[in-house]
């Protein structure tokens, strides 16, 4: 366990350096974007207030105010978290393929450690899955701090107030990485975590099959996105139908099989067709 726990942090140190940086990506373009677009929003307010001769009362009427959405769904905001998920996605594939190709081919010293092969499958996957709940967690804890700064920038008159969990659902991305409900939170990064075993899975065909690994591997996720995604393709043809509960108890069950076969597919080609 000591051991597995230390590769864990050996991962996450590799990566501390583009992590630490994608954090404060995420903290200067949003702060930034909310003051760059408050100052926008109330501009144009005070244009349109001139031009047609409103009073703030009847701004507010006509306009419903100004909103913390306006921001929510601009591109300072929502880039660095889109970068964030790119370079995360691109990390499942660096994470292996650095210790074949890095200068000292690092994976041969790895492999070679006094420990379960399924402890480094494991630990690579439980740094990936980390960070992405330390990027969501720095998501929540900065997220009432700029809808303050936003609410403190905007008079009170033209204000349209939003709780955070208000904006959260008014913003697609943000509904997305913090879901409402504990159900969607099981079924979001469930999926997040049963295609990042996909993926290691097929790096696992590629590495110990070489080209026709690949191809092995592409197959394998057809394979396994076609099992998960079944009862969905019934439905979709009309074959039958399933209550939402049921669809949710199916997918979570099928995710748990697919995740689970991955990981033992996975830690096996690691084990018995990964050489050093």
């Amino acid at each position: 366990m000591m051991r597995y726990l230390k590769l864990v942090n050996f991962e996450i140190n590799r990566f501390s350096k583009i992590y630490i940086s994608l954090l404060l990506i995420t903290l200067v373009s949003q702060f930034a974007g909310v003051i760059i677009v408050t100052k926008s929003l109330l501009k144009d307010a005070r244009k349109i207030m001139s031009d047609e001769r409103l009073s703030e009362a009847a701004y507010i009427a006509t306009y419903n105010g100004i909103d913390f959405s306006h921001i929510a769904n601009t591109l300072l905001f929502v880039g660095p978290i889109a970068l964030s998920a790119v370079a995360l996605i691109f990390y499942i594939f660096l994470i292996w393929y650095r210790d074949w190709f890095g200068k000292n081919t690092f994976i041969y010293r790895l492999l070679m450690l006094p420990t379960s092969r399924l402890s480094i499958y494991l630990s690579k996957a439980t740094a990936i899955f980390l960070m992405v709940l330390g990027l969501i967690a720095f998501q929540i804890i900065i997220l009432p701090m700029e809808n303050a700064l936003f609410n403190s920038n905007v008079p009170e008159a033209l204000l349209n107030e939003m709780s955070i969990s208000t904006i959260t659902k008014a913003s697609q991305v943000l509904a997305l990485i913090i879901p409402s409900t504990f159900t969607q939170f099981l079924l979001s990064y469930g999926i997040g975590l049963m295609i990042m075993s996909i993926l290691f899975t097929a790096i696992m065909f590629e590495r110990s099959f070489r080209i026709k690994g690949a191809v092995m591997g592409l197959v394998y996720c057809g394979i396994a996105a076609a099992l998960f995604l079944a009862p969905v393709f019934v439905i979709v043809l009309g074959k039958f139908h399933f209550y939402p509960n049921e669809l949710f108890g199916l997918l979570l069950a099928l995710g748990i099989i697919v995740t689970g076969l991955s990981i033992w597919l996975g830690s096996w080609l690691l084990k018995n067709r990964v050489t050093v």
